[in-house]
């Protein structure tokens, strides 16, 4: 802790005497004409003799810019924003003995219209923006968006990948943190999936990729996915409303609604959806199983049929109240509800070692959960003073409760048709988290364009999961205690930070520090057969991250970034709980309460040209890497997660924004990575490495200004995932868009997987004595339709951006 302490000292230090530095600048704010912040006004700094432009700058969130690094000269500021007339100011000058020139506010007049109400902005924002720590994509700007759900959008999303478990990770990165506006999920997993897919895409605003997040976010999880939804802006009232149909197979729908209210003191918002979701899979595994002598003993052909549906709704309910022109007070209430059913037929044939049929199982499963969420969040902000200096707290309440069970039939005959036995399996498994965060951030600009920032957070997190077995027999239920359970699991995180930034000429750094430290206790309540166990874990650990960039040229169009983090991956809520769970009659998961945390060290070179090319080389090592662990006993599957391997992953990932002309934009993705993964999988050696390499290309074109289409194409090579080898996948997508009702509403029709080449082809590797293949359809060849439509009053009002500043982005760990 002394040494922390100490570390700290010296970075605040450092990055207060590096703000000393004389840069020559000119700043200012601008404002309209009801004394509002112009966010997003473009300006141009040139040169009063010739026009010829110095520098281009956005007017940050509160309207403010600055110009920075500027020679002795005269020069002319011009300003444009949607709705306002363009603003060209007087000659200002800067000269030796003047090293900063500061502006007052500047009004921008509205345009000259007989009815500003009726103006319509269509102004399209580009798909992809990139920041130092962050790439932002607007979602209203991929046309295929409101025909699917948020997962399907992020499967869309450049540098995102989904595996068939919902598990999604980042230019590579797995363990990602996923954000809605700025708070954490806590879930991960086929929950945090689910959840993704009851989320409409006609509700999100953008989404931000951070690979690795400055120092503010939770240590936990690879990266940091931040899903933002949407919040007008304007003035009076306003909304958006989302209607969308698709099928396939089966059929789905996914139906938003948006709105807001604001004037000068109050902003009221709330989305609210409702979604039907259905789906099917058809999976064929075949398993071999090998005596001591590698010679086979025996075999297995197992093909599940399921289909599963479920009825979803989202609410949020928020305000923003402004106390006074520096303090601002609000809240926001989210709820969730899903009601699931899944239907599940599988037939095994078994063979003995001379491939002669041995037995036949046939059954089935049918399985119901009632889950919902509530989620409760207080905020402030105060803005001390108008240079920016600001301080943000947050209290949140976060509540997930499932109530679930599981119906199991099991038949068994012989080769010759006559029945060797019959199971029937009755499971009952609630579960119920509370989560309680609190957290504190003030930020705190110094001259010549440095900051600082640091904040404190605490988290508290109780999961009860309980799991009744009971063996069905002539409709008498008799309960099994040694597969019941009942496991509560506790954890309290308590963290600080800092983080400095600083910008000269050509360099600019940000440097991040963050301390936390976790305890957890398990508790595995005992039966009649089952003992009572329990198992505690306190650690602390500190967490770094180094952003360098530098411009290559003065303009600033060349640019490398340099970035180092180190993380903790910690173990999902779920995978600590030693529960069984039934898959099929060959197949089980289960948990490991003495899972331990598992840690990354990532490092990576970026060359960035404007907006329109990156190209990253990154290198990434995960210690004590811990994944679903998959063995054979009694020929029967069993999966639990290990701490088993080190994993090195090396990686070059190429990005293409461009506009080969006015009507195309092309957005072109391309990585090649090595992956070794090495460590010991129960009595086997796991050492493994391979190449593998992914693409997508996401092509849209503008007919007119009413027409649109988009289309979309992916391919992923063969990958090593720990240890499951995935075979190659690739898909193609296309959509069209009509633009109807004055701009204000679309039609938009979108076709997905044309082809049906979305499978999933799978191999187990590190079995002792076995080997598994398997092969999986899903209902994802699908033709949608949407329509969406913007009401509400239209003013040129000013749009301020909604500051999260919430609890930290934490690891969803509910699985």
């Amino acid at each position: 802790m002394k040494s922390f302490f100490t570390i700290l000292c010296t970075m605040l230090f450092s990055v207060y005497a590096l703000a000393q530095s004389n840069n020559k600048t000119i700043s200012g704010q601008v404002k309209d004409i009801q004394n509002e912040p112009v966010p997003g006004a473009t300006l141009r700094l040139v040169q009063a003799k010739d026009s010829a432009t110095v520098q281009t700058k956005t007017a940050r969130d509160n309207g403010r810019f600055e110009f920075s690094n500027l020679p002795n000269g005269v020069y002319l500021l011009v300003i444009t924003a949607t709705g306002t007339q363009k603003y060209t100011s007087a000659p200002l000058t800067l000269e030796a003995d003047r090293t900063q020139l500061v502006l007052p506010a500047i009004i921008l007049l509205p345009q000259k219209k007989a009815n500003l109400k009726e103006v319509v902005v269509v102004a399209k924002k580009p798909l992809i923006e990139q920041d130092i720590d962050k790439t932002i994509v607007n979602v209203e700007s991929m046309i295929s968006a409101s025909t699917s759900n948020t997962l399907e959008v992020l499967e869309k999303t450049p540098g995102i990948t989904v595996d068939a478990n919902g598990e999604i990770s980042l230019q590579g990165s797995s363990g990602v943190n996923v954000l809605i506006d700025g708070r954490p999920t806590y879930m991960s997993g086929r929950d945090l999936a689910a959840y993704l897919r009851s989320l409409p895409g006609g509700m999100l605003d953008k989404i931000e990729l951070m690979p690795n997040p400055p120092a503010k976010y939770d240590a936990a999880g690879g990266a940091v996915i931040n899903i933002r939804l949407k919040k007008k802006r304007t003035e009076g009232y306003a909304g958006s409303l989302s209607l969308n149909y698709n099928q396939g197979k089966l059929a789905r729908s996914y139906n938003s609604l948006n709105l807001n209210y604001l004037n000068r003191k109050v902003n009221l918002f709330g989305n609210f959806s409702y979604g039907r979701y259905a789906d099917f899979n058809d999976d064929v595994s075949n398993r071999v199983f090998y005596g001591s002598s590698a010679q086979k003993s025996a075999s297995v052909g197992l093909e599940n049929y399921s289909t599963s549906g479920s009825n979803e709704f989202n609410g949020r309910i928020g305000m923003d109240y402004t106390v006074s022109s520096k303090t601002t007070l609000g809240f926001i209430v989210n709820g969730s509800a899903r009601r699931r059913k899944e239907y599940v037929d599988y037939v095994s044939n078994s063979y003995s070692a001379g491939d002669v049929l041995d037995s036949i199982g046939w059954g089935g499963s049918d399985n119901t959960s009632n889950w919902r969420q509530l989620n409760g969040n207080i905020n402030l902000q105060h803005k001390f003073d108008d240079a920016g200096r600001e301080l943000t707290a947050d209290i949140n309440y976060i509540n997930y409760n499932n109530k679930g069970d599981q119906v199991l039939q099991n038949f068994v005959s012989g080769s010759s048709g006559g029945q060797l036995r019959n199971q029937d399996f009755y499971y009952n498994l609630p579960s119920n988290i509370d989560i309680y965060t609190a957290r504190a951030d003030y930020s705190h600009p110094l001259k010549n364009k440095a900051s600082l920032s640091g904040g404190v957070k605490t988290s508290f997190v109780e999961n009860d999961n309980q799991s009744d077995y009971y063996a069905v027999m002539g409709g008498t239920h008799t309960p099994d205690y040694g597969r019941s359970n009942h496991f509560i699991y506790r954890e309290n995180i308590n963290a600080l930070y800092v983080n400095g930034r600083k910008d000269w000429k050509r360099i600019g750094m940000q440097l991040g520090l963050r301390l936390e430290n976790t305890q957890t206790k398990g508790r595995q309540l005992g039966n009649a057969v089952v003992p009572a166990s329990t198992f505690t874990n306190d650690y602390t650990g500190l967490f770094s991250t180094v952003y360098v960039s530098y411009k290559l040229d003065s303009l600033g169009k060349h640019n490398l970034i340099l970035n180092y983090s180190r993380r903790v991956n910690r173990p999902g809520y779920q995978q600590l709980n030693p529960f069984l769970f039934f898959v099929d009659q060959y197949s089980y998961s289960t948990g490991n309460p003495y899972l331990q945390p598992s840690y990354n060290n990532s490092v990576s070179l970026t060359y960035r040209y404007k907006q329109f090319f990156n190209g990253i080389f990154n290198v990434e090592r995960a210690t004590d890497g811990f994944f679903g662990a998959s063995r054979v006993e009694d020929n029967i599957l069993i999966t639990r997660p290990e701490n088993i391997a080190t994993r090195q992953l090396i990686a070059v990932l190429l990005y293409f924004n461009t506009l080969p002309a006015k009507w195309w934009t092309l957005n072109f993705h391309i990585a090649g990575a090595q992956f070794s993964t090495k460590g010991q999988l129960y009595t086997e050696n796991l050492d493994i490495v391979m190449y593998t390499w992914r693409t997508n290309l996401l092509s849209q074109f503008r007919f007119n200004k009413d027409w649109s289409a988009e289309f979309y194409g992916a391919y992923n090579a063969a990958i090593n995932n720990w240890q499951r080898m995935v075979q190659p996948r690739y898909w193609v997508n296309a959509a069209i868009q009509k633009k109807i009702l004055k701009g204000k509403g679309n039609l938009k029709i979108n076709v997905e997987d044309i082809f049906r080449t979305m499978k999933w082809d799978e191999e187990l590797k590190g079995l002792k004595q076995a080997q598994s293949h398997r092969v999986s359809f899903n209902d994802t060849r699908r033709v949608g339709i949407s329509f969406s439509y913007s009401f509400g009053k239209e003013t040129f009002t000013r749009k301020r951006k909604y500051n999260d500043n919430t609890a930290d982005d934490v690891k969803e760990r509910v699985q």
